[in-house]
């Protein structure tokens, strides 16, 4: 393409995989805007990705003009052409305010930069298919603002920043990706971190308990999950599609399994064996919010409620536009076993590291 490919949210576990893609198959300038605090971090990264001209700023999405100088500004509004807008807080314990500020007002602050864009030719923004909330049934990717409810401050957070972004179609050129809860790499198994229904399914099968525990729920509904190297393909082929110009598309699995036939694949790649009876999800999720557990269960309560939530993604706008692509999300049963040796190797390597054999582990404590 030549131009210039502007990044938020750099180098966070999807932006590291975008950034690499677009170094190898850009060929464009790409400026980084990272964080003070994860400027030694971002360095080495990029540092790796090889000869692709690649500029660190200094900065952050909270703050006026992103916190830049004003010629460091003014030189992206000369000459950027492509922005993706990935920076967010998603941590599920964080106060609204700290969300509404990150992932709201920076949003806010990305599109004014994108209107001060002079060549700007696409912003693609990272947005998240649970800014349904608590809707079930099929969601359709057009749909945002349905009256429903939000279950915990980034889902709440996430709509709020959407619909700004949704307002700003009718002047910018915006694609907004909806993926679903993004694991790791299909061909490898990497990732940084173990949370939602992937952390709920490494503990069910990786607890140091004899027996396994029990599934929260029925399991019936459908666990939608797609892995980062379909998402950052995704992407990248969405960007220079000029038909994805003021469409929103939900990147999710179109045939997903049940949360159930999932975690017992899990079970069964870890010679594990799931129980045949099931803990009530509302009984789990009573029991994690007792005294003292309510704070550090946040996570494992928000799994629980995503495995045991009716909703259907539907996919046709993304489909369409990928089609003669060759990018597709693979069939969750073709990548599993590698996630899972992946997260036990994870695992068996921390447990080597414990300088205290005695001492008690959590194996998905990243």
């Amino acid at each position: 393409m030549p131009g210039t490919i502007f990044v938020t949210g750099y180098p966070g576990f999807i932006g590291k995989r975008l950034v690499a893609h677009l170094a190898k198959a850009s060929g464009a300038r790409i400026v980084l805007l990272v964080q003070p605090k994860f400027l030694k971090e971002a360095t080495q990264y990029a540092a790796k990705l090889g000869p692709a001209p690649i500029d660190i700023l200094s900065g952050d999405v909270v703050d006026i003009h992103l916190g830049l100088s004003g010629p460091e500004y003014q030189r992206l509004c000369d000459e950027v052409t492509h922005v993706f807008h990935l920076a967010a807080i998603s941590y599920l314990g964080m106060p609204r305010e700290v969300a509404q500020q990150v992932n709201v007002h920076g949003t806010r602050h990305v599109l004014e930069l994108a209107r001060d864009c002079r060549h700007l030719e696409r912003l693609t923004y990272f947005s998240t298919a649970y800014v349904s909330g608590d809707r079930q049934g099929v969601i359709a990717e057009d749909e945002l603002d349905c009256g429903q409810g939000f279950r915990n401050h980034y889902e709440e957070t996430k709509f709020l920043a959407e619909k700004l972004v949704q307002r700003a179609k009718d002047e910018l050129p915006i694609t907004i990706i909806r993926p679903t809860t993004v694991v790791g790499d299909s061909r490898t198994g990497e990732i940084e971190r173990f949370d939602g229904p992937y952390y709920l399914g490494m503990l069910l099968v990786l607890s140091p308990l004899v027996l396994p525990l029990p599934l929260p729920g029925n399991g019936v509904a459908p666990l939608n999950v797609v892995p980062v190297d379909f998402v950052v393909e995704a992407t990248w082929a969405l960007a220079r599609n000029p038909q994805a110009a003021g469409k929103t598309v939900h990147l999710v699995d179109p045939n997903p399994m049940s949360a159930r036939r999932v975690y017992e694949l899990i079970a069964a790649r870890s010679n594990r064996r799931l129980p045949r009876f099931s803990l009530s999800a509302r009984a789990a999720d009573l029991m994690l919010r007792l005294p003292g557990l309510e704070k550090v269960a946040r996570p494992q309560r928000a799994a629980i409620n995503a495995v045991n939530h009716l909703a259907l993604y539907s996919s046709h706008t993304a489909l369409s536009l990928l089609d003669g692509t060759g990018v597709r999300c693979p069939p969750l049963g073709t990548y599993l076993d590698t996630l899972v040796d992946f997260a036990m190797s994870s695992w068996r390597d921390r447990q080597g590291r414990q300088s205290d054999a005695a001492e008690a582990d959590d194996p998905l404590d990243r």
